[in-house]
């Protein structure tokens, strides 16, 4: 799914440009629907459930053997063992079923992945483009990657080893904060195109660009 327009994009680019005037380092810009697809988590709510529907049953039987009974016609009979065990495994097959079913949506399935997983899969994504596509791919391993997840709600940026090694983690702080101020109001290429002029700044701070200086990664932003 698309979330900028040419338009929009073409912001992003020309932010990341401008920012690249007064330094050597390079700054490559990511937006993506989501970090993972998260059918583990998904897999492990839907199993939670149907054991939690076994359970109930196997301690509290009568209320869903009346119920059954008076579905198939309102006439008791004595439950075998081996009926009880098939009602017993039906029901946590119809809740897995269920559960999963329901985390097919979008919306309840991201509601339902707790925040610590989101962050780390989150910044595991982030690692992996910034490997791929700026990682020691400048001259002067100069590269710093800003990562936008969509359904996480969540950014990172991701810097080449000399960077930060001069680059305190805290001092992208604001990067974000810009960033995600914009983002939070609904501007996504106005958020990123803060995020890249702050970066921009503070690399100008510690990696000035030289008179021999060329663009040796795309500014374009990449839509995954």
């Amino acid at each position: 799914m698309a979330y900028l327009s040419p338009e929009q994009h073409d912001i992003v680019t020309s932010a990341v440009g401008e920012a690249e005037l007064t330094t050597s380092g390079e700054i490559v810009t990511v937006l993506a629907d989501r970090s993972d697809g998260y059918t583990d988590v998904a897999l492990l709510w839907a199993a939670a459930l149907a054991f939690t529907a076994m359970s109930v049953f196997a301690a509290l039987p009568r209320p869903f053997l009346d119920l059954w009974d008076s579905l198939i016609g309102g006439w008791g009979h004595e439950w075998t063992t081996g009926e009880l065990a098939s009602m017993t495994i039906a029901l946590g097959l119809i809740a897995f079923v269920l559960a999963w079913a329901v985390q097919l949506w979008d919306p309840i399935r991201f509601a339902l992945i707790p925040a610590p997983v989101k962050t780390a899969r989150c910044h595991d994504q982030a690692v992996k483009h910034f490997k791929v596509g700026a990682e020691r791919r400048t001259h002067g391993r100069t590269g710093v990657l800003i990562y936008l997840s969509m359904q996480e709600h969540r950014a990172e940026i991701v810097a080449d080893r000399p960077i930060a090694e001069k680059v305190e983690p805290e001092v992208w702080g604001e990067a974000m904060g810009d960033m995600l101020a914009e983002i939070k109001a609904g501007h996504v290429a106005e958020g990123m195109a803060a995020g890249v002029r702050d970066v921009g700044f503070v690399l100008s701070q510690h990696f000035p660009r030289g008179d021999d200086d060329e663009n040796e990664l795309p500014d374009r932003l990449i839509e995954v």
